[in-house]
């Protein structure tokens, strides 16, 4: 828990992650549909362009409202840009293995999404903004 920052402002702010999490989520499983069933594209592309989609509305929502942040966007864009590189590469391999070996892929995208979430929130709070959380002017 941030010193500054009460239990309350700190279950506000995992509320508010969530719900942007949630909207960025509809974003990916609606665009991820669309490309693996319309577009027939191959799960990887889809889960690849679809997880972009939802990580560019992510990240702007929640540097703005849920951390609240005058952080530089090019270094706090930067610093979610790492988590990612590690995060796609693995979870696009795993959903890859997992299609293939026959898993069903709205499982394994929505088990994805929820390794994503629990992560994200973690990496974004204690590493990207640790020291940055409301310091945007209102």
């Amino acid at each position: 828990m941030d010193k500054n920052q009460t239990s309350k402002q700190n279950a506000w702010q995992a509320v508010k992650f969530t719900l942007f999490s949630v909207s960025a989520g509809i974003i990916q499983l609606a665009s991820f549909e669309l490309f693996i069933k319309i577009f027939q594209w191959e799960y990887w592309l889809s889960y690849g362009t679809a997880l972009i989609l939802s990580i560019l509305w992510n990240f702007t929502f929640n540097r703005r409202y849920t951390f609240r942040s005058n952080m530089n966007i090019i270094r706090s864009m930067g610093l979610v840009f790492l988590f990612y590189v590690i995060f796609v590469p693995l979870s696009t391999w795993w959903g890859h293995a997992l299609t293939q070996a026959r898993w069903n892929e709205d499982i394994v995208l929505i088990i994805t999404m929820l390794i994503n979430f629990v992560t994200e929130y973690l990496y974004q709070r204690f590493v990207v903004y640790r020291n940055n959380i409301d310091t945007a002017t209102k």
